[in-house]
């Protein structure tokens, strides 16, 4: 009798897709620095639950950005959730001040923590949500004795540093594993993609498991940000089209603000 084997047409199996429900992070490095409260004013007008706040040092990588008097300018402006993410180095040194300027997340990338789960365990003992980064060529399995001490894992999907950067297509597959590892880990926090984010592969990414989308230029960049905005949550809303057996998920538990 001959050896079964499996039918070129047997049935895929469905993406995973996020955790929870989608959330629009609008990225600050993108929008006119001569206005922030402007910046402000659209990303809650487009219903984002999340402002973006990209720290860079000119050492980690090659650009500056800004620091905690500029969180704190942005804090005095907006309610939303502001999620500081430090390209930095020593990140240890800084956590307090982005914490006392009213960041109510922190990302640090695992490339500049020699001592991870003791940066991250800092930032939640100070009440922030602890976000770890991977650069694109970082492998997913960096954050694995740190699953219990994150409430947020961040897939860079560019090279950190500037933005207006095109969209890394080797990175979605780390973000499945990422996501099929959360799944094993009983882990309910969040996963992040930043870089290159926009319409063309908001659906993708998260399909593969991403529920946080750090978007700039895709929304300060074009005539009409609030809708520019809109319309990138309604194309990440549609994951599930296509995927056969696939749908939101439903009935989770919540997980942490982050």
């Amino acid at each position: 009798m001959p050896r079964s084997t499996r039918s070129a047409n047997a049935a895929v199996a469905p993406p995973l897709g996020p955790l929870h429900p989608v959330r629009l992070a609008p990225s600050l490095l993108a929008a006119d620095f001569g206005d922030l409260g402007a910046a402000c004013r659209v990303a809650e007008a487009a219903g984002a639950e999340v402002l973006h706040l990209d720290v860079m040092d000119g050492r980690f990588v090659p650009n500056i950005t800004f620091g905690p008097c500029v969180v704190e300018a942005v804090r005095r402006r907006t309610g939303l959730f502001l999620d500081v993410h430090l390209m930095i180095v020593e990140p240890d040194d800084l956590v307090p001040a982005f914490r006392r300027a009213g960041a109510d997340g922190i990302t640090v990338h695992v490339e500049a923590c020699p001592h991870l789960q003791r940066t991250l365990a800092h930032i939640r003992a100070l009440g922030a949500a602890a976000g770890v980064a991977l650069n694109p060529h970082t492998p997913e399995t960096a954050v694995e004795y740190v699953w219990d001490t994150a409430d947020l894992i961040l897939a860079m999907t560019v090279n950190p540093g500037f933005g207006g950067q095109s969209f890394l297509p080797a990175v979605p597959p780390k973000v499945e594993r990422l996501r099929a590892a959360a799944q094993r880990h009983g882990w309910r926090g969040r996963i992040e993609v930043d870089g290159g984010i926009d319409p063309q592969v908001a659906r993708g990414i998260v399909a593969a498991g991403a529920d946080t989308l750090v978007a700039g230029s895709a929304i300060f960049g074009r005539p009409d940000p609030v809708a520019a905005a809109r319309e990138l949550r309604a194309e990440a809303d549609r994951w599930a089209e296509g995927a056969t057996g696939a749908g939101p998920s439903t009935g989770a538990p919540a997980g942490p603000s982050a």
